[in-house]
């Protein structure tokens, strides 16, 4: 018997910020699972930055979606029909299959996840997910976090930078700055996440906002944001200074190329080193960061915090708030309970 799903589909291309009428809710009868295939109830979605870049129609390091192609993301769900023995029925899984309630995969799509107790399943698309995993890495592989170090993280209150700048301060940090886009993420940096200091980037030039939170210059960036924060953090950089540069959402709805940083050749006389990167590429380090979070998390040393908004009608509302900074930690939309 088929399974009806609702999926949401790419139904044009925007040309600058998206808009709802790029987006269309459809209903779909899927077969039932094949050999070798699961149905999987979706409970949670993820809703990220770097989906932004799928709507377009250049190469980028994620597929793009195609118009009229249902689209694709991190979910989590429940296993509700199953004709594969390596994924049994009620098995809770993550699969790149969100914007949809229902799909019908190839269990080798799907990877079983460990059942935590007091863990939300959320956690897997957050903390203990995709943003984890890249904070993992930015800090400790790319930046080469040192005990001591001063760091600087942009777009801090996100998903990514709030877990960047705890593992930061767990690791013997001297401080920790970060920036945000509201008085009240600001406030929560400082006053619940641990920050030593954070400021609201529309206060004036980020430049002299993060000279004045960090005089003495910084050792680490971890930047989210790029544009003005990364030539702001060109300036303040300490000698030997090391940069993961993780994405630049400042520029994700341009419709001409952003003027680069205008002080570069600090780069060279400052003897730095920016490194670009994308986490897919530092799987390596999936058992250790897991472990180790994990381990964080049930003993409560990291404050975790989700965005959360209900129902697959409101996923492309929920996407369009992301952009503008709407979110608090991790933006999931609920889909079942």
């Amino acid at each position: 018997m088929p399974i009806t799903t609702r999926e949401w589909q790419l139904a044009a291309r925007p040309h600058g910020e998206p808009t709802p009428d790029d987006f269309r809710l459809v209903e779909l009868e899927r077969p039932d699972p094949a050999e070798g295939q699961v149905a999987v109830r979706m409970l949670v979605m993820s809703v990220d930055p770097y989906m932004r870049g799928r709507m377009n129609p250049g190469k980028s390091y994620a597929a793009r979606w195609e118009i009229g192609e249902t689209m694709k993301g991190g979910a989590v769900g429940r296993v509700v029909a199953s004709r594969s023995p390596a994924v049994p029925e009620g098995a809770l899984v993550l699969a790149d299959a969100a914007w949809r309630d229902v799909a019908v995969l190839d269990a080798a799509h799907v990877r079983v996840l460990p059942e935590l107790p007091g863990i939300p399943p959320s956690y897997h698309l957050g903390v203990l997910g995709m943003p984890g995993l890249t904070a993992w890495a930015g800090l400790f592989r790319l930046a080469e976090f040192r005990e001591g170090d001063t760091v600087f993280v942009s777009g801090a209150a996100g998903a990514v930078g709030s877990l960047v700048g705890q593992f930061a301060k767990l690791n013997g940090a001297a401080a920790v700055v970060g920036s945000a886009g509201t008085p009240e993420k600001v406030r929560w940096l400082t006053e619940e996440v641990g920050f030593t200091r954070a400021f609201d980037y529309h206060d004036g030039p980020v430049a002299e906002l993060l000279a004045g939170a960090a005089p003495e210059g910084i050792d680490v960036f971890f930047d989210n944001v790029g544009g003005e924060h990364l030539e702001a953090a060109i300036g303040a950089f300490n000698e030997f200074g090391r940069g993961a540069l993780c994405g630049a959402i400042s520029g994700y709805n341009a419709t001409e190329p952003a003027p680069g940083p205008r002080n570069m050749f600090m780069m060279v006389t400052k003897k730095l080193s920016l490194r670009g990167f994308i986490v897919g590429d530092h799987a390596d380090l999936r058992d250790e960061f897991t472990t180790k979070v994990t381990r964080m998390v049930t003993s409560g040393d990291l404050v975790v915090r989700e965005t959360v908004r209900e129902g697959l009608e409101n996923a492309v509302d929920t996407f369009l708030d992301l952009l503008r900074g709407g979110n608090t930690g991790k933006m999931v939309v609920k889909l079942a309970d």
